[in-house]
Parts: C-alpha cells; structure tokens; sequence
C-alpha cells in the first residue's frame, strides 16, 4: 500500500457509524500517520508501542498484535447491532444489519492490512504485525477461554470471503455465544468512585471442590444459582457464619462455575449503594444473570444504608429485575447491630417496632446458609486434603500435631486457617 491508500482507508475509517475508532486510539493514529505525506516517525512509534504493550496485557496469542486490536475493537463496541445479536441472533434485522454489512468492507481491510511494503521504511510497525507465541493467555486481562475464542475468532474474520459473511458467520455468531463489551467478555466486576461498572481481571481459580466440606451448604448454593440461570425462581441468598469458612470462597467458586452459562458477578461494598438503581439500569436489559455480592456485609446502630439496600432489594415501586439477584456474606446473621437497649429502651414507645425494623433486612434474604466453624475431626480432614493437594510429604500424625500447634496460634480452627498452614508449609525450607 502506498500513500494514497492509507489516506482512504484513514478517510473510510471516519465514516464508520456502528465501530468508530476515536482519534486517540492506536489503530486510528497508525493508519493516519502512514497516511500523511510526511510521516511523524515519533508519532507512529508511539501509537505501535501502545498497540503491542494493549496486545500483551490482553494475552491474546496466534495473531499479531495488529490482528488483536482490530478483533478487540469489534467485541468491545457496543451498537445496536452488537447488542441486538447479543440478545438472541435471528438475521433479521433491517437496516442495522445492512450497516453492519456495508461497514464490514472497512473493518475487513483494516483486519488484512498488509504493512510489508512499508516495514522495511517505517521498522517502528515490525512488532505489530508478526504474532508472539510467548504472549500467554493465562493471565491476560480476558483470561485464558476468552482469550482463546478472540483468537478462532480472529482466524474466522480473516478467512471470510465476502462482507456478509464476516458479519453473519463471524460477528453476529460470536455475539451471539459470547455478548459484547465488558459485560459479555469478562466474569467479575466491581464499581469505581462513581458508580460505573469495571472489570476484574484476575478472578481466583478456585472450585466448589477445593472447599473440603460443607457439602450441604454448596448444595444449596448451587440449587439456588443454577434455578436463577434458568430463569426459574430463585432468592436473595445470605451467607453468613464464622469467619474463614469458605463464604467467599463460594462466591468467587460459582463465578467461574457458571460464567459459561451467563452469569456474571458485580461486586459492590455498601458506600456504593446509592449507585445501585443506576447500577441496576445498566444491566436490567442485558441477557446475562447478574449476582450483585456484598462480602462482610453488616451495619453498625448509625449505619442507615441498609434502609437504602432493603428497598432495592424488596419494597420499592419500581420490580427488582428478573436477572439480578443479591448474594451477600456475613460474620452475623442479623446484619444489623443489636442491642440489649433495643428491646428495654423506656423512652422508645414502640419498642417491638424497632426490633423487627432491623430484622427486616436479614428477612430479605430468601435463602440463608450458615457456615460454621469445623470440629477437630472435620478440621484435621480439611488438613490432609489441603496437604494431599500441596504434595507435603510428612506423616499424618506429625502432620495434624503441627496443624492443631499452627491453629492455637492463628485464629482457631477454619478452613483459612488450615489453608494458611499448608502454605507456611509449601513456602518453608522444610517442605522443600
């Protein structure tokens, strides 16, 4: 390409209404730089160290960074027609498909632009356009399945030979399997200062398997969750009970359990429940199944947020949608702080009245599953399987002596506890 045909691809590029490119990202200053009858060298190798350093922290592998940021830009553009398919593909849609189409010519070229003829001038582009094997998908922002269905994806797009068939077969098939945008691509997220939604990218890989234990509690929870994927009834659920015993463990175990079915998990701390009807106008029209998780949930006398939750939960006008739920852990079951006051104080003439005001929220929750403090016999057993896992070559009776010592010392007897044990174990020079 010369010239001439990076200054039309740049020109092309701006007319694009469904995925435009804004001034300031890598891609739009690279075309528009080799476009320019005087190329800014400082300007192009600026824009190619942002485009390969966005390619490995997304850990995308078996494309060029060049192919990946092209690819990322189409999955993350939310337009109605990515969020039409999204919602269930059914290639009728008008007009917006005919957009899509005519917008595919762009986004093709743009996908198979050839950089060869100009490499050897500009060196600064010779990292975009050959794929890195040793970018590992394992850690990327998108995570390892994600990042592996970028890159089918990718091999899809390319291999399309006409615009309909990378806009059929190729996007509105992988909208329709994945989503779009950060609610479709990632598992977890939380909230930032203002109330806008952001993704977590590292995600514990943790299974209801490795909670030794429990094993009526995570049937429970799993009833629940796998009732509110498919769309039957299904309740607010409390966790509560002694500290260290898996709660949140749980928590972030259905995460990755279920994520494939849809569900995705926001977490939100209780300063930031006057975000939660925007939060919740956000998601309620999106096909996933929303778990809103406050973890160490609990409010002191002076703390009155929980009158705020307890109406978004149940009791304001506007329906709670069918696609979220609220799942919560707690040390306490009645999450408001009581007091032997409440129920005595002379000057309060309705004294039964601010009891159950208080009790109120914890009646919000339809399932409520407690988690208590093992025995030394269910403590000892989640021990040896945490050591059998770790690979700890020692005798179980010297073992479950030097766990009962570790114990004493650390908290008492938990399922963190035992998990911190093994992993003094594991980091000492006597496990090695």
């Amino acid at each position: 390409m010369n010239k001439n045909d990076y200054k039309s691809l740049y020109e092309s590029m701006e007319t694009l209404v469904l995925y435009p490119f804004s001034d300031g990202s890598p891609i739009s200053r690279i075309v528009r730089a080799l476009s320019d009858d005087v190329t800014d060298r400082r300007a192009l190798a600026r824009a190619a160290g942002e485009l390969l350093t966005e390619h490995f922290n997304s850990g995308q592998r078996g494309n060029t960074p060049w192919e990946s940021a092209v690819v990322r830009h189409l999955v993350e553009t939310e337009n109605p027609f990515s969020l039409s398919c999204e919602k269930s593909y059914s290639g009728n849609f008008g007009l917006i498909r005919e957009a899509a189409v005519r917008e595919a010519k762009v986004l093709r070229e743009l996908l198979l632009l050839d950089f060869s003829s100009c490499e050897e001038e500009y060196p600064e582009i010779g990292a975009i356009t050959h794929a890195d094997a040793s970018v590992s998908g394992e850690s990327g922002y998108y995570g390892h399945l994600m990042s592996e269905a970028l890159t089918k994806l990718c091999d899809k797009l390319k291999s399309a030979a006409t615009d309909d068939e990378f806009t059929d077969d190729g996007l509105a098939k992988f909208y329709d399997a994945y989503g779009v945008g950060m609610l479709g691509l990632h598992k977890a997220f939380r909230l930032d200062d203002t109330g806008e939604i952001e993704a977590i990218c590292a995600i514990p890989d943790v299974s209801l398997d490795d909670l030794v234990g429990y094993e009526t509690q995570k049937k429970e929870l799993i009833a629940n969750t796998k009732a509110f994927i498919k769309g039957l009834p299904a309740n607010n659920c409390l966790l509560y009970g002694e500290a260290g015993t898996g709660k949140s463990s749980s928590v972030k175990a259905i995460t990755n359990r279920f994520y494939g079915d849809g569900l995705r998990v926001i977490e939100i701390y209780k300063h930031q429940f006057i975000h939660l009807n925007k939060l919740i106008a956000k998601i309620k029209n999106r096909r996933y199944r929303f778990i809103l998780y406050m973890d160490d949930l609990s409010f002191e006398d002076f703390e009155t947020e929980y009158k705020y939750l307890k109406a978004v939960i149940e009791g304001g006008l506007e329906e709670r949608p069918k696609n979220v739920l609220i799942y919560a852990t707690s040390n306490r079951r009645h999450l408001v702080r009581e007091s032997f006051n409440d129920k005595r104080d002379a000057d309060d003439l309705h004294r039964n009245d601010t009891v159950q005001e208080k009790l109120s929220l914890y009646h919000r929750f339809g399932v409520t599953i407690y988690f208590g403090a093992p025995e030394k016999n269910e403590f000892d057993s989640i021990v040896l399987a945490l050591a059998k896992r770790g690979g700890i070559d020692m005798s179980e009776k010297e073992l479950l002596l030097a766990a009962n010592s570790f114990e004493l010392y650390h908290g008492g007897r938990s399922g963190r506890t035992a998990r911190q044990f093994i992993d003094s174990l594991l980091g000492s020079e006597e496990a090695l």
